[in-house]
């Protein structure tokens, strides 16, 4: 029998934003924030205080890291009133809901010493995508393709240190809670991939796990930082732009397949999610393949 091995499906929404590198004054501060995304914050001079609210206050030093997670109200500024600090810090955010879940529970918001493989690893990756941020010989395109391959190698590393190491967490959320809001993440996934079938409220996914919405919702925004109302909507948005991508479903066999009420709900909900209609996004990618084709560089979207 010839050897026949498939290769998965995979869907990557890998987002990196807000990311620099800053030298700032003596007794600098930045306002309280929050994001829907984790942050991961290197100090390369000086020290930093980092207050996260519900959780504790942290000064750290040069080498040392901390990844702020998703939903935590957080506070940072210059430890020195005399001398200037030196950080780099960019928020990222992805698919793979396991690996959301280990980080959360286990190495955010709280300090990785500089001597700590997770600190070592985090501050080459944070040095590195600065390097190429600089480069001027590369164009935007280049330049992002260098900065993804560094990020998943990251959270590649990431995930091995997670399987080698245990550490103990400082958070003020339970074992339970973190199960609880895994679960209900796992079954929207799994409804929105079959909601044209089983059109479904977070009551429902509440109701199979056997906990009530108001607590569903409490516990879901506590431990990813967003609504699963929130989460819903995201899961819609990714399969809509990957069915817009297959031209041989009409924009109103996809909104049927994303669980809208008709085109017209369908149309202003894209629009909503991207800034274009679903046509403008389908004559969009279409172009892009078709410009890639007469490259013969293959399928791209």
């Amino acid at each position: 029998m010839k050897k026949f091995v498939p290769i998965p499906v995979v869907e990557s929404s890998l987002y990196i934003f807000g990311g620099h590198m800053h030298t700032v004054p003596a007794a600098w501060s930045f306002f309280e924030q929050k994001h829907q995304a984790f942050e991961l914050m290197c100090i390369l001079k000086g020290e930093q205080v980092t207050e996260l609210e519900g959780i504790g206050t942290y000064t750290y030093g040069p080498g040392d890291v901390m990844i702020i997670s998703p939903g935590t109200v957080h506070t940072n500024y210059n430890a020195s009133n005399t001398d200037d600090m030196t950080y780099i810090t960019f928020h990222f955010n992805f698919e793979g809901l396991k690996l959301k879940s280990e980080i959360i529970s286990r190495v955010s918001d709280m300090v990785v010493d500089a001597k700590d493989e997770l600190a070592k690893k985090s501050i080459a990756t944070a040095k590195e995508i600065v390097k190429y941020s600089e480069e001027k010989d590369l164009d935007k395109e280049e330049t992002d393709l260098k900065i993804q391959i560094l990020m998943l190698k990251y959270l590649q590393n990431l995930k091995k240190y997670l399987m080698k190491n245990r550490l103990e967490t400082n958070h003020v959320f339970s074992e339970m809670e973190l199960k609880t809001a895994k679960n209900m993440a796992l079954l929207i996934e799994s409804n929105v991939e079959n909601i044209e079938n089983h059109p479904f409220s977070i009551g429902d996914i509440c109701d199979e796990i056997g906990i009530s919405n108001g607590y569903g919702y409490r516990i879901f925004k506590k431990i990813y930082g967003i609504t699963p109302l929130h989460f819903v909507e995201k899961q819609k948005y990714q399969k809509a732009k990957l069915l817009l991508g297959y031209l041989e479903y009409s924009i109103e066999d996809v909104a049927y397949m994303v669980g809208a009420s008709n085109i017209s709900m369908f149309s202003k909900q894209f629009k909503k999610w991207s800034g274009q209609t679903p046509t403008m996004y389908r004559k969009q990618i279409t172009k892009k393949r078709k410009v890639r084709s007469v490259k013969q560089s293959g399928y791209f979207e």
